[in-house]
């Protein structure tokens, strides 16, 4: 028992310094970064640690507001509102809970000591290499499925990861670590190796939109920042163009997702072989027809690009039909409109379980215009800041978010919600550092 007592008198001192040493922090964010494709109780659990810790650092001196810290405050002081106007508060209240972490964590950096792009850099490493950690095992366990199914579609999309953790919002939290070491200007074996699993990983789960966004900045990077000779540069460019176009020829499962938006966009009723058969048909629905048809049909089918279609569509119609232009309808009040419209165009069931897949419609429809704008503030200042600092890391973020949201719903999800609020956080409320180069590790 003395030796306990002694040992504890020892540990505990140390253990109470170690939370009050600033560094703390790139642990800290690396842990609620990293928990985010867990269950939401990892992700609840990593943001109370942080919350609670950054108590303890309260210093009158440290605390500080400023325009990248209200707007996110504001957009949720907006949600609460909204549950005066509501049409579903059991919902709306609900959705409080899931939206805390525009509150808690921007309230934490009030209270963070000020660290610089080094420090958070290093988080920024740490949660890199956990993602690697995270294709591994979905590789792997996709390798054990694969062995005993021969079913190869396991090694793609959400069969990859489970559509509870979703390939979209994996596809991009991944992205984010390839970018982080690509644009290290010195890039060590180890790093090398985990871009090559993490760009397989990308790659593997499919996201037409992500691959596309990628492929975009990786070109950009490479002809605007990457510090390299000007004849390394182009063949770099002429590798990941050959090796992407290549694969999107090549790689069946791929292959059919690019190709059915290109085969669909622009003409009618197209049939779907891999939903339908001979005896029951399934036809796809091209871009006019979904901005167009008065009525649909059971066996109709919409490809990605024409579901965003008509789902933009709808809200038009809401807009005009209900006055919900500075209100919306409520914070997670809109499906139940959505549905409606499902019902009135004789769409197929499970069409009306489907939110927008576009974050600035699902604001505006649940929120009102003023938050609407709130969120383009957010984006803007965001993207103004990054290229302020000429931060390529910061700069892939800031666009990926601004295209993604066109596609995506992203703040229907609690993963959604932590990834965007906690790296805006990092971004943007840390002091600047003379040499924040993006190689520090």
């Amino acid at each position: 028992m003395a030796n306990i007592y002694n040992f504890l008198k020892t540990a505990f001192p140390k253990t109470i310094d170690f939370f009050k040493d600033p560094s703390v922090f790139i642990y800290l964010l690396a842990a609620v970064l990293i928990s985010i494709p867990l269950k939401n109780i990892f992700v609840s659990l990593s943001i109370i640690l942080f919350v609670l810790i950054a108590i303890v650092h309260i210093k009158k001196e440290t605390i500080s507001f400023n325009k990248f810290l209200i707007l996110p405050l504001a957009f949720y002081a907006i949600m609460v509102l909204s549950l005066l106007w509501t049409i579903d508060l059991k919902l709306s209240l609900a959705g409080l809970q899931k939206e805390l972490p525009f509150v808690f964590i921007p309230l934490a950096f009030l209270f963070v000591p000020k660290l610089d792009r080094i420090a958070i850099y290093k988080s920024y490493r740490l949660f890199s290499f956990g993602m690697v950690l995270f294709a591994l095992y979905y590789f792997t366990n996709a390798a054990v499925r694969y062995a005993n199914s021969g079913d190869t579609s396991v090694f793609f999309y959400h069969e990859l990861v489970t559509k509870d953790i979703n390939a979209i919002y994996v596809s991009v939290f991944a992205s984010f670590a390839v970018f982080y070491f690509i644009s290290l200007s010195t890039k060590k074996l180890l790093d090398k190796i985990a871009l090559f699993i993490l760009s397989l990983l990308v790659f593997l789960l499919s996201s037409k939109s992500i691959i596309t966004i990628d492929f975009i900045l990786i070109i950009c990077y490479y002809s605007f920042f990457a510090p390299i000779p000007k004849g390394v540069k182009t063949t770099t460019i002429i590798t990941v163009g050959t090796f992407v176009l290549g694969s999107l020829f090549f790689v069946k499962e791929v292959k059919q997702r690019f190709l059915l938006e290109y085969e669909t966009a622009f003409v009618d009723n197209t049939v779907n072989n891999k939903i339908g058969n001979e005896k029951a048909k399934v036809y796809n629905v091209s871009l006019k027809q979904a901005w167009n048809n008065k009525r649909f049909e059971q066996n109709n089918f919409f490809p990605g690009t024409a579901l965003r279609v008509y789902q933009i569509r709808i809200f038009k119609e809401m807009l005009q039909e209900q006055n919900i232009l500075f209100t919306g309808f409520g914070l997670e009040a809109s499906q139940a409109q959505i549905e409606k419209k499902a019902l009135h165009y004789n769409l197929y069931d499970g069409y009306g379980e489907f939110n927008f897949h576009n974050q600035y419609i699902q604001t505006f429809s649940e929120l009102g215009v003023i938050a609407l704008l709130i969120l383009l503030g957010m984006l803007h200042i965001n993207f103004k800041k990054a290229w302020k600092d000429k931060d390529f890391l910061h700069i892939a973020f800031a666009i990926t978010m601004i295209i993604l949201f066109l596609s995506e719903s992203f703040f229907c999800r609690q993963r959604g919600i932590v990834f965007f609020i906690t790296i805006y956080c990092m971004f943007n409320l840390v002091k600047p550092a003379e040499d924040n180069k993006s190689d520090q590790t």
